[in-house]
């Protein structure tokens, strides 16, 4: 019988981070939870395994073979889409209508560019930037030697940099 209040104390002050693990991997705010739950329930029947230090990186760990798990019985990875995370990345107190225009613009060329990366390249860029993982952690949540994760860390920001979508940022000056 799984452990509620072990349960309680590992996991949930990190169902945030799941969450926007999935949202960013699957591109869709509902699919996002659907994965986020079936992580949880994975999560209580396995809570016994985890140590204490490990919970973030290992309830990660959870989200991320759930969401490919969404995948295989749903659709293809790249078939996924996320409008509303643009909508989630823009500044709501800006002021200025003209500066609220150039930001949302500069949000959505992100979020584009993101959402164009390999999903190898954005889970990890994802799990550094965003979830400020540490490489050793990264590498424990996608199962690859940490030599890999820095390759992929620097191919995923080489390939942003090179992006249509943020060449347009970088051109305008902003």
């Amino acid at each position: 019988m799984p452990d509620h209040a072990r349960f309680e104390k590992l996991v949930m002050p990190h169902l945030n981070a799941g969450y926007n693990l999935a949202r960013w991997l699957a591109r869709d705010a509902d699919d996002a939870a659907d994965v986020v739950q079936d992580a949880c329930l994975r999560a209580m029947r396995y809570i016994d395994s985890v140590n204490r230090s490990d919970a973030r990186s290992w309830f990660l760990t959870v989200v991320r073979h759930a969401f490919y798990d969404w995948c295989g019985r749903n659709r293809p990875a790249e078939l996924v889409h996320d409008d509303e995370a643009v909508a989630a990345a823009v500044d709501r107190e800006a002021v200025d209508p003209e500066q609220a225009a150039l930001r949302k613009s500069d949000a959505k060329a992100l979020a584009d560019a993101l959402a164009a990366l390999p999903l190898v390249f954005r889970e990890v860029l994802i799990l550094r930037e965003m979830e400020e993982l540490s490489y050793k952690e990264i590498a424990r949540v996608v199962d690859v030697p940490v030599g890999t994760v820095m390759s992929r860390l620097a191919r995923a920001r080489a390939m942003l940099h090179g992006s249509p979508q943020l060449r347009v940022i970088s051109e305008t000056g902003r």
